[in-house]
């Protein structure tokens, strides 16, 4: 009886994380994006590569910053500067699949930061992006675990 009462508060508690704490994540080597800073993509518009020395540790990841500003900023809300699909591409999860990016292929929509597999593969992306991102939004639930 108490092994079930402990049970049922424990999936009770995994029921109130965010879904994002169990998300899958495109990694290299632990690194988020490639070791690129994710916040240089909002505050200067590009892809800037972070320093090792300037880094963090968040959702099972590590995340490298140009400066420490910008690490501080991230740590303020990270979920704002982590883009989207746990930095997979966002065409291929459109189509239903996961696919590694190229860091430099990047687009910002309504405050989000979505990656591509390539510059080639952006192109194709921006043709129908509303599109893309409706059907990559409902595609991504299932492609995350």
């Amino acid at each position: 009886m108490t092994r079930m009462i402990l049970r049922r508060a424990a999936l009770a508690l995994l029921a109130l994380l965010p879904s994002t704490a169990f998300a899958r994540q495109n990694l290299t080597r632990g690194l988020a994006i490639q070791g690129y800073d994710p916040v240089a993509y909002f505050t200067e518009n590009r892809a800037r590569r972070g320093r090792y020395e300037i880094s963090t540790r968040w959702n099972g990841a590590t995340w490298r910053f140009a400066t420490a500003e910008h690490r501080r900023l991230f740590l303020e809300d990270p979920a704002r500067y982590a883009p989207a699909y746990g930095g997979f591409c966002a065409y291929a999860v459109s189509e239903g699949y996961t696919a590694t990016v190229d860091p430099t292929a990047f687009t910002i929509v309504d405050g989000r930061l979505y990656l591509n597999y390539s510059h080639g593969v952006q192109a194709r992306w921006r043709e129908n992006r509303d599109e893309r991102i409706r059907r990559a939004d409902g595609n991504w639930p299932g492609l995350s675990r």
